[in-house]
């Protein structure tokens, strides 16, 4: 607490000799007589404290006008963390937040695909509506009935602003009850749930008829490229020669297993470059190894961020065909930092490029072959057309 006075006198100090036109000049600035002695400030802490004056005195107004108007004694820790969210929501980029220490180990948690919660996985939409993508299968959520395209409300009876806040509210300790309020064709529906331990599986697959390997992706997780590999080996014992990876409704995750996975498919060359707000680029590569059997790549509106990076490079390869929908457009990457006391920023810090420079934010990723599944008939349009194309080779 004294060092904040300290440096709130300084700023009232500063002000003052500012509002009075004095020329600060040379290496130090002497304050006699206004402090009670005598002190020194280097010029590069003045301008730090001139920073801070500048871009905090309103805040710092606002702050203690807060504290003794509300009606309410407000609590300096829930402030402070608004402060923190309301900076990031500046950006206007729903993908750039700020976490608190609980928030960030929820979101952790979802990285590695084990969890405890009701197991429902969703996304948000370019009008910010939080929508399922999918339900994991024997979860709370599938029993209960939730479904994808449902929005999701609320949790608990309340409302929440970003993507981590709504997460962190469905998961919780095993054994312990939560309610989701979702809306279905216009109407909404409360969902009882009791959590429980959930455990991802971003990796399924099948043996089809015609040496044919069906992998599907749900998510890019810490073990995903490593379940697609054994998937992989797993059905060329079978007798797989060709393949249909599925990335349909798949939201992304983590780059790095969507980079592995490209390697595994692609030969030599580039996978993707990130471009930052300086127009520095990285590029990212792959080596010579790679799957050397025919495969098609199945994509819709909901196959999003990781995603997009695979199938952009798929495509820019030229050698396997895309089937299904134009992509979501999230050609973004998110940064995450943790800070010192357990908390963290998760700030989108460039864009990412197919190997021949097309831009999938905004844009999405479009298929070669254009096929719009059919919700009225049980028969996967998709699928068929992706099975007729390898048959064919």
């Amino acid at each position: 607490m004294k060092t904040k006075k300290k440096e709130m006198t300084m700023l009232l100090l500063i002000g003052i000799l500012i509002g009075c036109g004095i020329t600060l000049g040379g290496m130090l600035l002497v304050q006699k007589g206004i402090l009670g002695g005598m002190a020194t400030v280097s010029n590069t802490d003045y301008q730090y404290y001139q920073q801070l004056h500048q871009r905090y005195s309103k805040l710092n107004g606002i702050y203690d006008s807060v504290i003794a108007s509300y009606y309410k004694k407000p609590k300096a820790e829930d402030l402070e963390t608004g402060m923190y969210k309301g900076l990031m929501a500046g950006l206007g980029d729903p993908y750039s937040t700020y976490m608190t220490s609980e928030e960030y180990t929820s979101w952790e948690d979802s990285t590695t695909g084990e969890f405890e919660g009701v197991g429902v996985v969703f996304t948000q939409d370019e009008r910010g509506n939080y929508v399922v993508v999918q339900t994991t299968p024997d979860s709370p959520a599938e029993k209960a009935g939730i479904k994808a395209e449902d929005f999701i409300l609320k949790v608990d009876g309340k409302t929440y602003d970003s993507m981590n806040e709504l997460s962190a509210a469905i998961k919780g300790p095993a054994g312990t009850k939560v309610i989701v309020t979702c809306q279905r064709d216009g109407k909404n529906m409360d969902f009882q749930m009791t959590r429980q331990q959930i455990i991802d599986q971003s990796v399924e697959s099948k043996a089809l008829d015609d040496n044919i390997g069906y992998i599907k992706i749900s998510a890019f997780e810490a073990h995903t490229a490593e379940d697609f590999d054994k998937a992989v080996a797993a059905l060329k014992k079978k007798g797989a020669k060709r393949f249909v990876i599925d990335l349909r409704d798949n939201s992304g995750g983590i780059l790095d297993p969507g980079i592995e996975i490209a390697d595994t498919l692609l030969g030599k060359g580039t996978i993707t470059y990130l471009e930052d707000q300086k127009g520095s680029k990285q590029y990212i590569k792959s080596d010579e190894e790679k799957l050397d059997m025919p495969y098609a790549l199945l994509i819709n509106d909901k196959s999003a961020s990781t995603s997009e990076v695979l199938a952009a490079a798929v495509k820019d390869e030229g050698k396997n065909p895309l089937i299904g929908t134009t992509t979501f457009g999230k050609g973004i990457i998110q940064t995450t930092a943790k800070l010192k006391d357990g908390s963290a920023l998760k700030i989108t810090t460039a864009q990412y490029f197919s190997p021949k420079g097309s831009q999938i934010h905004e844009k999405g990723v479009k298929p070669d072959h254009r096929v719009k599944d059919n919700e009225k008939t049980k028969k996967d349009e998709q699928l068929e057309k992706a099975l007729e194309l390898l048959r064919a080779k």
